[in-house]
């Protein structure tokens, strides 16, 4: 265990967490909607700092990040728990563990264990993924430390519901963020059990504090799938930068949504072009490798600048950040 960071106390031994939207006032002996910070006595405990459920080398394109060190790898972890509820969770298995579970499971690690391990596997960048990384914040801000200090990338792969105390702490050693933009508010409120407009704020002030922002919409047929909401998502990208990448990307059944088909490939195509009708300069099309969606191409002149299948890269024929064709800049952190 590891006293939290970000909490008030209050009257009655209770204590107020000012990690997460949520802001959870929790009663002594008990936990918040994460499941993994709990009251002990007035002070609040973050049962998850070094324990690591999951450790992988990843592709950063499977973050998905596709304007950040293309083609480089990332080490990534996660502990248990989560400030949500997703009905499609895909790693509900760890997500949601301690809300099942007496235990808290998972690995213990340090801090200088995370970055050893990162350095080793020649990783470009760690990131803090698979579940919500707002729930280990104290230990991803003590690894993204001395990840910083070692010449190594940190990245977010965040739901966004994270307080501005807490974003604007971690944000000098945050270098990329991609958060998921779910739904509309209903979407919000009866799926994942909270609200939008936190998700909007994290995205406007994650840019406004410098870190790469890339957004992922998880499109889920009947519940998100409408032109209406499709616009609306992209005309507010727009509005905060419309070089930020958008991934529109394939819903497949599971966990508690198995009553929902595959997104029809046609519906994310169809969502690519409503982001770049709006004037977003790349869109992108997730979990259909090889259907052309997921390349990059130069906004300016229409060249294809990286080719990709899945989490790979095919070709790369852009040089310095440039587009070859007509020498425009393309966007992004790393770019080859």
């Amino acid at each position: 265990m590891r006293e939290a960071r970000f909490y008030e106390r209050l009257s009655e031994g209770r204590v107020k967490c000012r990690l997460c939207r949520h802001y959870c006032v929790i009663k002594p002996g008990r936990r918040g909607r994460c499941a993994v910070r709990e009251n002990r006595d007035g002070t609040l405990y973050s049962l998850v700092y070094g324990k690591v459920i999951a450790r992988h080398v990843d592709p950063i394109e499977k973050k998905p990040l596709f304007h950040f060190f293309p083609g480089s790898r990332s080490y990534s972890i996660a502990t248990v728990g989560c400030n949500f509820r997703c009905l499609h969770c895909q790693n509900y298995d760890i997500s949601q563990y301690p809300k099942v579970h007496d235990d808290i499971a998972g690995e213990e690690m340090t801090p200088e264990d995370v970055v050893g391990e990162a350095e080793r596997a020649g990783c470009r960048s760690i990131s803090y993924t698979y579940t919500e990384p707002t729930i280990f914040m104290e230990f991803a801000y003590d690894c993204a430390r001395l990840a910083h200090d070692r010449g190594i990338k940190n990245v977010f792969v965040s739901n966004g519901y994270t307080t501005a105390e807490a974003a604007r702490e971690m944000a000098p050693y945050l270098d990329a963020n991609n958060i998921d933009l779910k739904g509309d508010d209903d979407f919000y409120k009866n799926v994942a059990g909270a609200r939008l407009q936190p998700v909007l704020d994290t995205i406007r002030l994650m840019k406004q504090l410098g870190v790469w922002v890339e957004v992922t919409t998880l499109i889920i047929p009947t519940y998100n799938d409408t032109e209406e909401f499709l616009r609306w998502v992209a005309d507010f990208i727009r509005s905060v930068d419309p070089a930020i990448p958008w991934h529109v990307t394939q819903f497949y059944p599971t966990y508690k949504l198995l009553d929902r088909p595959r997104t029809p490939i046609g519906i994310l195509r169809r969502a690519r072009e409503i982001g770049l009708e709006a004037g977003l300069k790349y869109v992108y099309e997730g979990n259909v490798p090889g259907e052309g969606g997921e390349s990059t191409y130069c906004p300016s002149c229409g060249a294809l600048l990286i080719e990709r299948f899945g989490f790979s890269l095919r070709s790369v024929t852009m040089k310095s950040g440039r587009c070859p064709g007509c020498n425009s800049t393309i966007d992004g952190v790393g770019m080859p």
